[in-house]
């Protein structure tokens, strides 16, 4: 991943524009880490990811809890 600082952003935003078209660009303010550039394809399909990894994980949790149903109801009424 290419690394830029936000005044060099600012200077050349077009540059870096079209790189990000291509692959992230990590942008820098006061020598940290601050911001990454990246296409709307690439953010969408990250974004894709992200809520199927929820889904899996929702699916996951709903399973490990209908294991102990029975114990949890009764502990709840308690």
């Amino acid at each position: 991943m290419k690394t830029v600082t936000a005044a060099e952003l600012q200077k050349q935003f077009g540059t870096y524009r079209d790189m990000a078209l291509i692959e992230p660009i990590s942008i820098t303010h006061h020598g940290r880490d601050s911001l990454v550039m990246l296409s709307v394809d690439e953010y969408k399909r990250l974004k894709s990811w992200e809520e199927k990894m929820n889904k899996e994980t929702e699916k996951m949790m709903d399973a490990r809890v209908a294991v102990h149903r029975t114990t949890l109801e009764k502990l709840a009424l308690k």
